[in-house]
């Protein structure tokens, strides 16, 4: 399957090296970085190796087009959420404000404010891990929204071995630190800030579009609506390893977004272990991560038996928080909410194999008998790619890459959508059950230092896992700076 990607990946880049022979290619001595802080640097106002404070901000625009699409049926019987079959537009646009203060040796505080505008296809129904632009949030509008992301205090304690010097980024003040240190951090932040990175899958404002490829798309990560959290989060390294824990809020609601502060008695914890290492002189590392969610979650067969018991405890007549819909003879999961555990078990790999082409691989399976709770209603998932950047073809600056992501949904979870039962984001009356596929191709050009534009091609198959619907083209442009 590697060798397949990357031999497509290798056709893209013939194909599309011509018509970028025209396009005028930044600096390429220019940094990588932000350029605002290099700037000062430069001046000599700024120390990027050791620094007292930093600012960082970005601004990412992504439309997405839809065309027209088969469906035998669309929101059978009042069930309210398929992806319309109909052609449609949608939009987001975020800016971002990434502010670090250093407090004392190794103590640190970054605050980051956020503004954020979208229009989903749908309403954001109707698609399970396959959402096609990852900035898709619920209970956001067209009109713009200023909300805080991140506010958090990060410690770190040193315990000796190398030194290495950790360059400055959002997130990160440029510091030295020992390979072997403890990282604590207390506050408002999001789980996949520290949880389940990938250097060619993950950075979806620079890489792939599609939410398939953030993180497992089976990863019920607590969070609220917009994908952040309170909480605690520790990380130790020791050279190449590193061990992380998490232990943070959940929503009061599944997929809403006031969090609940009862702490200790619903919440989500995450454990992963990482290992970095060198295969014939290139750099890769695997990942396995763990999750445990204790929420006020229903069962899947908790709902379907209290349907099948009393035909009265249906979809529209719950009056506890339910996700409205209008199909009386169907399930609901309103009547089955009581305190239960959720689990998953992944692994996430990243291996470089030439300086400027990496392959990535992640897969997870999470036990398939509760809701969705915070992200998105798969039960198991894969995803696996190529990402090359543009020096194989003289643009060093430039990117493009192809992916493939699968999602899962368990029998009960099948069951209880064929009886019309809904989630947050899936429900169309009656399933066909089957993954849910996208292949998602992409190439960012780079216009300026810090400005790109990409082209996105996606197509789905079997949209919110359902065979009698689909397939789904979509495009998409998107528009990203860095200052």
């Amino acid at each position: 399957m590697f060798r397949r990607l990357i031999l497509l990946l290798s056709m893209l880049v013939l194909m599309v090296s011509p018509v970028l022979s025209w396009v005028t290619e930044p600096d390429p001595r220019a940094p990588d970085a932000f350029d605002f802080m290099n700037l000062l640097s430069k001046k000599g106002l700024h120390n990027l190796k050791n620094e007292r404070w930093n600012a960082y901000g970005q601004f990412t625009y992504i439309s997405s087009w839809k065309s027209a699409f088969p469906a035998a049926y669309t929101n059978l019987n009042g069930t309210p959420n398929s992806l319309l079959p109909e052609s449609e537009r949608s939009f987001s646009g975020t800016g971002t404000l990434y502010l670090g203060l250093k407090t004392w040796n190794g103590g640190e505080i970054y605050f980051t404010p956020d503004l954020i505008a979208t229009r989903a296809l749908s309403d954001l129904k109707g698609l399970g891990g396959a959402i096609q632009n990852f900035e898709l949030q619920k209970g956001s509008s067209e009109t713009p929204i200023y909300f805080t992301s991140r506010l958090f205090f990060k410690q770190v304690f040193g315990f000796g071995g190398k030194q290495i010097q950790l360059d400055s980024n959002p997130l990160q003040l440029g510091t030295t630190v020992d390979s072997r240190r403890l990282v604590v951090r207390v506050g408002k932040f999001s789980v996949l800030d520290i949880f389940d990175k990938n250097s060619y899958s993950g950075d979806l404002r620079r890489q792939f579009f599609n939410m398939g490829f953030m993180t497992y798309a089976a990863f019920d990560f607590a969070a609220d609506s917009r994908g952040y959290t309170w909480g605690l989060a520790t990380e130790y390294f020791h050279d190449d390893w590193a061990i992380r824990f998490s232990h943070v809020a959940t929503p009061t609601n599944p997929n809403q977004l006031p969090i609940d502060s009862r702490i200790f008695t619903y919440y989500g914890q995450q454990l992963e272990l990482e290992h970095k290492h060198s295969l014939y002189g290139q750099p890769g590392a695997i990942r396995v991560l763990a999750y445990r969610n204790h929420e006020n979650m229903g069962k899947f067969s908790d709902a379907i038996a209290a349907f099948e018991h009393n035909p009265n405890q249906n979809a529209t007549t719950c009056t506890g928080f339910n996700y409205g819909s209008g199909n009386a003879g169907a399930p609901d999961l309103c009547w089955a909410r009581k305190p239960n555990e959720k689990m998953g078990i992944g692994i996430n790999l990243e291996q470089q194999v030439f300086g400027d082409i990496g392959l990535f691989f992640r897969g997870m399976y999470s036990d398939g008998k509760t809701e969705v709770y915070t992200y998105t209603s798969t039960d198991r998932s894969i995803s696996l790619g190529a990402l090359a950047k543009g020096s194989r073809w003289g643009r060093k600056r430039d990117m493009a890459g192809i992916g493939f992501a699968a999602g899962w949904i368990s029998n009960e979870h099948a069951k209880y959508f064929n009886m019309g039962g809904i989630d947050g984001f899936v429900g169309d009356g009656r399933i066909r059950a089957r993954p849910e596929h996208v292949v998602n191709i992409f190439y960012s050009l780079s216009l300026l230092s810090s400005l790109w534009v990409s082209a996105d091609y996606q197509h789905l198959t079997n949209p919110g896992f359902n065979a009698d619907r689909g397939p789904v083209n979509i495009f998409g442009l998107r528009v990203h700076a860095e200052f």
